[in-house]
C-alpha cells in the first residue's frame, strides 16, 4: 500500500510539473499562482547581484544595478521577471551576453524564450530603482519588502518559493552606517560616498531581502559567541542609557530558548537590528537586518510594566521568525499566517519562560483574545487560512485572526497533543524542511503523527473556516444541590460545526471555589462531575482563560467580580462582559461602564488595569450618546483621579492619568491638564517623559478652542528631529480651522503624502475624534473610496489601520449609512477589502442596535 501511495504521488507529481512547463502563463499585473507555480517549476539556483548608489538628495534618482543567475529547465515560453515601474526607468538589459529589447509589459521584463535556454542563464539590468518600499527620508532610508514589494524596487522573481541569495554593494553618502542581510566585508570611500560590499547572503525569499542607510549610532555587542550590531537614531541619553542594554539582552534571551526549544542553532549568518523612527509595523523580520519601531524598543524609567513584557515580547518575535518564516518559509502567501502564529507562540513561550507561567496566561489571554474577537464576531470575519489568487492581494490577507486567533489555535492543539508530543513534530517539521518552503498541510501530516486525534477535522473548523462558538448553558437544581449541569456551544454564525476545545469553569462560593475541567468536543456536554455540589454564589465560564468564543457571563458575579483573588479570572471575567455587552446579552452599555468604573479603585494588577481602562474608553467614546457622555464626564474623570491619587503603584498612576486624559471633557480638567503640561509637573508618583507631554499637547490641542499655539511650544521643547516632524505633520489635523483640516484630508489622497503610515493614522484618529465628527463625517465617503488605493499602494497593515483610525469612533446613524451606502454601490466589491471595511465598522454597527433600537 505504502509503494502505491508513493509512486501515485510521484506520477502526480510528475504529471503537474509538465502541465506548468506547458500551459501557457498568461502575462498580468501582479504574481498569479499560476504564474508562480510555472517558475517554481523551471527556475532554480538563483542568485542575485545588486549594487544600489544611494545620493544625498531623497528626491535624486536611485541608479542600480543588478545580475540575476539561475538555472532553466524548460525554455518553451517567455520569462517574466517582476517589476513594476515605468518603462522608463529600465535602462539595459543584456541576456546570455546579448542586448535584448526592454520589453515591460503588465509589470513583468518578459524574455522571449529565443534568448534563453536550458542550464544556467544569465541576466544583467541596468535600471532606476522604484522609490515606493524604500522608504527615504532626508537622512536615512530602509528597504521594507513584504509581502510582494521586491518588484517595485528592482527586477526580481518576487514570490517566496524561488529563493536566492544576494549579493549586496550599496554606495551611500559618506558618514552613513549600514546593515544588511550579510556580514559588511569593507567599504571604500569615494570623495563624498562610501561604497559598502556585504557578503553573499544566506538563501532567502525575496520579501526578506533588505537592508538600512543612514546618519545612525552603531552598536555592536556580543551575543553569545556571536557579534550583533544595532542601528540607532535615539537621542534621549535615558532612553539609550536605560534600554541599549535590555535590548541586546532581549535578543539573547530569545535565540538562547529557541536553540533550545528547536534544537537547531541559529540558523543564520550574523544577528544585526535597527531601530526606525516611525516604523510601518512593530517590527520585521529580516536575517541579518531586523526592523524595529524605535519607540517600541527604547524606554525610560516611566515605562510600564506591560511596556516592558511588550519589549521582550517583540523582540522575541521578530528572532522566533529566524527559525519559523526565515529558515522556513511558507510555499505561497495563503500560508503567511504560519509563520506569525509560530513567531507569537514562541515569543509567548519565551515570555513564559522568563517571567513566569501566571504572567504568561494573563498576558497570553489580554494580547490575543480581544483583539481575535474584534474580528471573529464581525460579518467581516476571515479564516486563518484564505485563498490567495494574486500576490498583489497578498496585504489583505494580514489581520488580527493570523496574528491573535491563530496562537490561541495553536495553544489548543499542543494542549490536544500534549507538550512533548507537538515538540517533537515541530521540530520534525524544522530539520525536514529547513532552508525550504512548506505548506500548513505539510505541517499537519507531520503533527498527525503524534497526535491520537483526527487534525484533519480538527483543522477544517479552527484553520478553514471564520468565526467563534457561542456557549450558553442549563443548570438543574435538587433543594440547594445541582442536580444537572449542561454546556453547549452553536456557531455564532454560519454553519453548524463544533470547536474541539479545553477550559475551566468555576463555581465560587463565599470562602472557596470549585475548578471543573472541561473538554468541549461535542455540541451538547453535561458535566456529570459538578452533579451534588452545593449550589454557588454565581458561575465562572472559562475562569482559566483559555476556552475561545463567546461565554455566559452570571449576572450574580457582577457584585462580587473584584473580589476574585486570581487576576486571570478577572481579566476572563471582564472581556466576558465586554464581549456579551456587545453582543447585546446580560447587561448594558451604561451599567457595564458604571460598574468597570468601580473597578479602576479596587483593581491593582497593572495589566488588568489596563484593560479595564481600555475598556472603559471604549464604551465611552462608542457605545454612550454625546449628551448622556456630557452628563457623565465630570463623575468619570473624578473617579479616575481619585483613584489616581490613592494608587500606590506608579505603573498604575500613569495608567489611570492616561485613562484621565483620554476622557476628560470638563473645563476643570481641561485646566488641570494645561497645568500639568505648562508645568511639567505631573501628578505625585507619575513620571512623563517627552512623548507623554507630546500627547498631553496634542490632546489638550483637540479639546480646547482657545489654546492654540499649545503644539507649537510643544514642538520648542522637542529636539529630536524625527519627532519634529511627526508633530508638524499632525498639526493641521488638529488645526481649530476646518479649512486648514479639509486641505490636509484632501493632501492624503496624493500617495506621496502617505508615505509615514504611522503618521498618517494618528492624524486621521484625531481628525475624526467624536468631538470633531460633526465636521469630519462629511470625509467617510472619500476615505472609503481610497481603502483600493491604499491597499495598492500602502504597507500591508495600511489598509487595517487606515480603516481603523478613521470608524474607530464613530456611533452616528449619519455614518453607518454611509458605509452602507458605499457597500451597496460597490456589490462586487474587493471581497477581502469588503471584509476589513465590516471588521473596522462592527462597533459601528452595534452602536446602532444599543442607541438607538
Amino acid at each position: 500500500m505504502k509503494a502505491i501511495c508513493k509512486t501515485t504521488l510521484l506520477l502526480l507529481c510528475l504529471s503537474t510539473a509538465i502541465y506548468a512547463q506547458q500551459k501557457s502563463v498568461k502575462i498580468e499585473p501582479g504574481v498569479s499562482y499560476q504564474l508562480a507555480t510555472y517558475r517554481h517549476s523551471v527556475i532554480s539556483n538563483i542568485q542575485y547581484t545588486l549594487d544600489f548608489n544611494v545620493p544625498a538628495v531623497k528626491t535624486a534618482d536611485i541608479n542600480a544595478s543588478e545580475s540575476i543567475s539561475f538555472n532553466l529547465s524548460s525554455v518553451s515560453q517567455p520569462l517574466q521577471i517582476d517589476f513594476k515601474q515605468n518603462v522608463s526607468n529600465v535602462k539595459q538589459v543584456l541576456v546570455n551576453g546579448a542586448q535584448s529589447a526592454v520589453n515591460l509589459k503588465y509589470e513583468h521584463l518578459v524574455i522571449e524564450p529565443q534568448h534563453l535556454h536550458k542550464g544556467l542563464n544569465n541576466i544583467v539590468i541596468q535600471f532606476i530603482a522604484g522609490n515606493s518600499s524604500l522608504n527615504r527620508n532626508d537622512d536615512f532610508i530602509y528597504a521594507l519588502f513584504v509581502p510582494d514589494r521586491a518588484r517595485t524596487v528592482f527586477p526580481c522573481f518576487d514570490q517566496p518559493d524561488l529563493k536566492a541569495n544576494f549579493l549586496l554593494t550599496l554606495t551611500t553618502p559618506g558618514g552613513w552606517s549600514v546593515l544588511a542581510n550579510g556580514i559588511k566585508k569593507d567599504s571604500v570611500n569615494k570623495g563624498q560616498q562610501t561604497t559598502f560590499h556585504f557578503a553573499n547572503s544566506d538563501k532567502l525569499p525575496t520579501y526578506l531581502f533588505s537592508f538600512t542607510a543612514g546618519k545612525y549610532t552603531d552598536i555592536k555587542r556580543m551575543i553569545g559567541d556571536r557579534q550583533a550590531e544595532f542601528l540607532h537614531r535615539e537621542t534621549d541619553p535615558v532612553k539609550i542609557k536605560l534600554s541599549t542594554d535590555s535590548i541586546f539582552q532581549a535578543h539573547e534571551n530569545a535565540i538562547s530558548f529557541l536553540e533550545e526549544w528547536t534544537g537547531i542553532p541559529f540558523p543564520f549568518q550574523k544577528v544585526g537590528f535597527v531601530g526606525i523612527p516611525d516604523f510601518q509595523f512593530g517590527g520585521m523580520e529580516h536575517p541579518g537586518e531586523v526592523q524595529y519601531k524605535a519607540s517600541s524598543l527604547f524606554l525610560d524609567d516611566g515605562a510600564t510594566k506591560d511596556m516592558l513584557i511588550a519589549r521582550s515580547n517583540l523582540i522575541s518575535h521578530e528572532t522566533s521568525h529566524m527559525w519559523f518564516g526565515d529558515m522556513v518559509t511558507m510555499e505561497w502567501f495563503n500560508d503567511v499566517w504560519m509563520k506569525e502564529v509560530f513567531a507569537n507562540f514562541m515569543a509567548d513561550k519565551v515570555t513564559e519562560k522568563l517571567m513566569g507561567s501566571e504572567t504568561f496566561n494573563l498576558k497570553f489571554l489580554q494580547d490575543h483574545y480581544p483583539a481575535a474577537y474584534g474580528v471573529d464576531r464581525t460579518p467581516g470575519a476571515n479564516p486563518i487560512r484564505q485563498q490567495l489568487d494574486n500576490l498583489q492581494d497578498a496585504g489583505s490577507l494580514y489581520g488580527n485572526i493570523i496574528y491573535h486567533k491563530a496562537p490561541i489555535m495553536m495553544r489548543q492543539l499542543e494542549l490536544l497533543m500534549g507538550a512533548a508530543n507537538f515538540q517533537k513534530g515541530i521540530r520534525e517539521y524544522l530539520k525536514k524542511y529547513a532552508y525550504g518552503n512548506a505548506t500548513w498541510n505539510d505541517l499537519i501530516a507531520i503533527l498527525s503523527k503524534y497526535s491520537k486525534t483526527d487534525l484533519y477535522n480538527w483543522n477544517k473548523v479552527w484553520v478553514n473556516l471564520p468565526g467563534r462558538p457561542v456557549f450558553n448553558y442549563k443548570m438543574d437544581y435538587n433543594r440547594n444541590k445541582i442536580s444537572r449541569f449542561v454546556l453547549t456551544q452553536a456557531p455564532e454564525t454560519g454553519p453548524k460545526r463544533i470547536w474541539p476545545q479545553v477550559f475551566d469553569i468555576s463555581l465560587i462560593y463565599s470562602s472557596y471555589r470549585k475548578d471543573f475541567k472541561v473538554n468541549m468536543d461535542k455540541g451538547i456536554v453535561q458535566l456529570k462531575e459538578v452533579a451534588g455540589s452545593e449550589k454557588p454564589l454565581f458561575i465562572l465560564f472559562n475562569s482559566n482563560g483559555l476556552g475561545y468564543g463567546l461565554f455566559p457571563t452570571d449576572k450574580n458575579s457582577f457584585s462580587r467580580l473584584f473580589d476574585l483573588q486570581s487576576p486571570l479570572q478577572r481579566a476572563s471575567s471582564y472581556i466576558g462582559a465586554y464581549e456579551n455587552m456587545l453582543a447585546g446579552r446580560y447587561i448594558k452599555p451604561d451599567e457595564l461602564l458604571t460598574l468597570f468604573t468601580k473597578g479602576i479603585a479596587v483593581e491593582k494588577d497593572e495589566m488588568n488595569l489596563r484593560l479595564l481602562t481600555g475598556y472603559i474608553q471604549n464604551i465611552y467614546w462608542e457605545f454612550i450618546l454625546s449628551a448622556t457622555r456630557q452628563q457623565m464626564a465630570a463623575s468619570l474623570e473624578s473617579a479616575l483621579w481619585e483613584a489616581l491619587q490613592q494608587e500606590t503603584l506608579p505603573n498604575n498612576k500613569k495608567i489611570l492619568f492616561r485613562a484621565y486624559q483620554d476622557v476628560y471633557l470638563t473645563p476643570g480638567a481641561r485646566a488641570n491638564l494645561y497645568k500639568i503640561w505648562q508645568q511639567k509637573q505631573p501628578p505625585a508618583g507619575v513620571k512623563l517623559n517627552e512623548d507623554d507631554y507630546t500627547s498631553m499637547a496634542l490632546s489638550i490641542a483637540l479639546k480646547s478652542d482657545t489654546i492654540t499655539s499649545i503644539i507649537k511650544q510643544q514642538e520648542a521643547r522637542i529636539t529630536n528631529v524625527d519627532r519634529k516632524n511627526r508633530l508638524e505633520f499632525l498639526m493641521p489635523a488638529l488645526s481649530l480651522d476646518p479649512v486648514v483640516r479639509d486641505a490636509f484630508f484632501n493632501s492624503l489622497q496624493q500617495q506621496k503624502n502617505r508615505q509615514k503610515e504611522a503618521w498618517v493614522t494618528t492624524a486621521l484618529s484625531y481628525l475624526n475624534s467624536p468631538l470633531r465628527q460633526p465636521a469630519s463625517t462629511k470625509y467617510l465617503p472619500k476615505s472609503l473610496e481610497l481603502v483600493e488605493e491604499i491597499q495598492r499602494t500602502g504597507d500591508v497593515f495600511f489598509p487595517q489601520s487606515w480603516l481603523g483610525a478613521i470608524f474607530g469612533n464613530y456611533q452616528s446613524k449619519e455614518a453607518w449609512q454611509m458605509v452602507k451606502d458605499f457597500l451597496q454601490k460597490h456589490p462586487n466589491y474587493n471581497p477581502k477589502l469588503k471584509d476589513k471595511i465590516l471588521q473596522a465598522t462592527d462597533n459601528l454597527y452595534r452602536a446602532q442596535k444599543q442607541l438607538y433600537n
